[in-house]
Protein backbone atom coordinates (compact mmCIF):
# COMPACT_ATOMS: atom_id res chain seq x y z
CA UNK A 1 0.00 0.00 0.00
CA UNK A 2 1.24 3.56 -0.78
CA UNK A 3 2.23 5.96 1.93
CA UNK A 4 -0.44 8.21 0.89
CA UNK A 5 -3.23 5.76 1.03
CA UNK A 6 -2.39 4.96 4.33
CA UNK A 7 -1.77 8.84 5.55
CA UNK A 8 -5.28 9.30 4.37
CA UNK A 9 -6.82 6.27 6.01
CA UNK A 10 -9.26 7.39 8.72
CA UNK A 11 -8.11 6.67 12.52
CA UNK A 12 -11.78 5.33 13.44
CA UNK A 13 -10.85 2.20 10.48
CA UNK A 14 -7.28 1.37 11.54
CA UNK A 15 -7.46 1.72 15.21
CA UNK A 16 -10.18 -1.41 15.56
CA UNK A 17 -7.60 -3.50 13.55
CA UNK A 18 -4.37 -2.24 16.24
CA UNK A 19 -6.97 -3.17 19.21
CA UNK A 20 -8.64 -6.59 17.43
CA UNK A 21 -4.83 -7.43 17.08
CA UNK A 22 -4.05 -7.14 20.62
CA UNK A 23 -6.99 -9.02 21.89
CA UNK A 24 -6.93 -12.18 19.53
CA UNK A 25 -4.07 -12.55 21.87
CA UNK A 26 -5.44 -12.42 24.93
CA UNK A 27 -4.79 -8.13 25.75
CA UNK A 28 -7.23 -5.73 25.81
CA UNK A 29 -7.87 -2.27 24.32
CA UNK A 30 -6.57 -0.67 27.67
CA UNK A 31 -3.04 -1.63 26.65
CA UNK A 32 -3.50 -0.41 22.90
CA UNK A 33 -4.52 2.71 24.28
CA UNK A 34 -2.12 3.34 26.91
CA UNK A 35 0.73 2.39 23.72
CA UNK A 36 -0.76 5.02 21.53
CA UNK A 37 -0.72 7.52 24.44
CA UNK A 38 2.84 6.91 25.77
CA UNK A 39 4.34 7.00 21.72
CA UNK A 40 1.89 10.40 20.97
CA UNK A 41 1.43 12.01 23.95
CA UNK A 42 -2.31 12.05 23.75
CA UNK A 43 -4.29 11.67 27.31
CA UNK A 44 -7.19 9.04 26.95
CA UNK A 45 -9.88 11.24 26.24
CA UNK A 46 -8.05 12.62 23.64
CA UNK A 47 -7.51 9.35 21.92
CA UNK A 48 -11.11 8.51 22.14
CA UNK A 49 -12.46 12.00 20.71
CA UNK A 50 -10.09 11.47 17.88
CA UNK A 51 -11.16 7.83 17.24
CA UNK A 52 -14.81 8.94 17.45
CA UNK A 53 -13.91 12.05 14.62
CA UNK A 54 -13.02 11.57 11.15
CA UNK A 55 -9.15 12.46 11.07
CA UNK A 56 -6.69 10.82 9.25
CA UNK A 57 -4.26 8.73 10.59
CA UNK A 58 -1.51 10.42 8.79
CA UNK A 59 -2.80 13.68 10.35
CA UNK A 60 -3.60 12.04 13.82
CA UNK A 61 0.42 11.41 14.00
CA UNK A 62 1.26 14.85 12.47
CA UNK A 63 -0.74 16.40 14.91
CA UNK A 64 0.60 14.16 18.16
CA UNK A 65 0.59 16.53 20.92
CA UNK A 66 4.41 15.08 22.09
CA UNK A 67 5.89 12.24 20.90
CA UNK A 68 7.97 10.68 23.03
CA UNK A 69 11.32 10.49 22.60
CA UNK A 70 11.85 7.19 24.29
CA UNK A 71 10.44 6.06 20.90
CA UNK A 72 13.99 6.24 19.25
CA UNK A 73 14.71 3.44 21.11
CA UNK A 74 11.90 1.07 19.17
CA UNK A 75 14.00 -1.37 16.98
CA UNK A 76 13.13 -4.28 15.07
CA UNK A 77 11.26 -5.53 11.64
CA UNK A 78 7.44 -5.11 10.61
CA UNK A 79 6.34 -6.42 8.01
CA UNK A 80 9.70 -7.07 6.71
CA UNK A 81 11.05 -3.64 7.14
CA UNK A 82 13.39 -2.20 10.10
CA UNK A 83 11.13 0.41 11.72
CA UNK A 84 14.63 2.41 12.39
CA UNK A 85 15.32 2.31 8.94
CA UNK A 86 11.87 3.72 7.30
CA UNK A 87 13.18 7.27 6.11
CA UNK A 88 9.80 8.92 5.62
CA UNK A 89 9.31 10.26 9.31
CA UNK A 90 5.46 9.97 9.52
CA UNK A 91 5.73 6.77 8.17
CA UNK A 92 8.40 5.71 10.76
CA UNK A 93 6.06 7.07 13.94
CA UNK A 94 3.38 4.40 12.19
CA UNK A 95 5.51 1.32 12.39
CA UNK A 96 6.36 2.31 15.68
CA UNK A 97 3.19 2.28 16.75
CA UNK A 98 2.98 -1.53 14.81
CA UNK A 99 5.73 -2.71 15.79
CA UNK A 100 4.49 -2.21 19.48
CA UNK A 101 1.45 -3.48 18.98
CA UNK A 102 2.64 -6.19 17.28
CA UNK A 103 5.35 -6.71 20.55
CA UNK A 104 2.07 -6.40 22.87
CA UNK A 105 0.05 -8.97 20.96
CA UNK A 106 3.59 -11.82 21.37
CA UNK A 107 3.21 -11.42 25.31
CA UNK A 108 5.72 -8.97 25.94
CA UNK A 109 5.05 -7.23 29.37
CA UNK A 110 3.86 -3.30 28.99
CA UNK A 111 6.28 -2.14 30.87
CA UNK A 112 9.49 -3.45 28.54
CA UNK A 113 7.03 -2.45 25.52
CA UNK A 114 6.94 0.94 26.86
CA UNK A 115 10.39 1.05 27.49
Amino acid sequence: MKAQKVYEMKLAKVYPLLVDKAVKKGRDQSEVDRIICWLTGYDEDALKALVDSSIEYGAFFANAPALNPRRLLIKGVVCGVRVEAVEEPLMREMRYLDKLIDELAKGKALDKILR
